[in-house]
């Protein structure tokens, strides 16, 4: 059950970062309330998540998982670059993420 919430606070992650920028600083009441909600039910997940995932391998996932997801809409609906080498430093971070998934659990 760990993965699943960690996946879940991986993706909340995401929203939160994003509802950042539709904050304005903290300056829109709805988007602001919004994000505050999302960085709690994602703080949340992630902390049970760590009762069965090493933290190291947790907080790297959980992080990978925002990262590329906002890299990802970045470059899909927000008009960031897009090039070959970026694309593939995000692949690089799944490969991290799937890596840390595959070998970080009983593989000393």
């Amino acid at each position: 059950m760990g993965w699943v919430y960690l996946i879940i606070a991986g993706v909340l992650e995401c929203l939160w970062a994003l509802g950042l920028k539709y904050s304005d600083g903290f300056t829109r009441l709805w988007p602001s309330l919004i994000t505050a909600l999302l960085i709690v039910i994602s703080l949340l997940l992630l902390s049970l998540a760590m009762r069965t995932i090493p933290v190291g391998t947790a907080y790297a996932v959980w992080s990978g998982i925002g990262a590329t997801a906002l890299a990802t809409v970045g470059i899909l609906f927000m008009q960031e670059p897009g090039g070959f080498l970026r694309i593939a430093c995000i692949g690089m971070i799944i490969a991290g993420v799937v890596g840390l998934k595959l070998f970080g659990e009983g593989m000393a």
